[in-house]
């Protein structure tokens, strides 16, 4: 989804701004990931990546999330975590269900969210766009409350950095991933987007 030309990419001062100098979003429950480094020299952030997920898969609400993203994840707490203990991934940031806004890494940081993806030709997504992971999977609908925060967090990220496109993760890497799925209404978030406030 490609967004309307707008004056962000540094423009704005970062006193006061939102998002601040370091890259960290100042209304933001902070958490510290080790799953990212340094992105490529002279890299511009031009892409948001959406994200869907739940764990264990269908269930909302636990910390096992947070606990992946920060390689805390417990592999015998559940069956299917055994699988995926050992992952090292993170996004940027994380909404919960209730619209409840998460950061793992700084937005000036390559979060290891991605993987093996391409998006305009362009491999390696990790080192151009701000991964946002949503609590949700890809037949429930998301709430409204993820879809507003969302809406705001685009236009915030927007107003700090030059981007241009908003994907999904099942369009920077299909065949491999198909979040964050059907459910997720892509209409409804561009109209967000478009029509309101930061």
């Amino acid at each position: 989804m490609s967004l309307p030309p707008t004056h962000g990419g540094r423009a704005r001062s970062a006193t006061g701004a939102v998002v601040d100098a370091a890259g960290w979003h100042r209304r933001a429950a902070r958490r510290h990931s080790p799953n990212c480094d340094d992105r490529p020299a002279g890299t511009r952030v031009s892409l948001i990546v959406v994200h869907g997920i739940s764990l264990p898969p269908g269930r909302f609400r636990g910390d096992a999330v947070e606990r992946l993203f920060t390689n805390r994840l417990d592999p015998g707490a559940h069956p299917y975590f055994a699988s995926i203990a050992r992952l090292r991934v993170s996004s940027h940031f994380y909404i919960r269900r209730d619209g409840s806004l998460l950061q793992f890494v700084s937005c000036e940081r390559r979060a290891w969210h991605a993987g093996v993806s391409a998006w305009k030709g362009r491999e390696a997504c990790n080192d151009f766009s701000i991964g946002v992971e949503l609590e949700g999977t890809d037949t429930r609908p998301y709430t409204a409350r993820q879809y507003e925060r969302l809406a705001r967090l685009v236009r915030t990220l927007r107003s700090r950095y030059p981007i241009a496109d908003l994907a999904g993760h099942s369009e920077i890497a299909p065949g491999r991933k198909t979040d964050p799925g059907p459910a997720f209404d892509w209409r409804r978030l561009h109209a967000l987007v478009r029509g309101g406030r930061s």
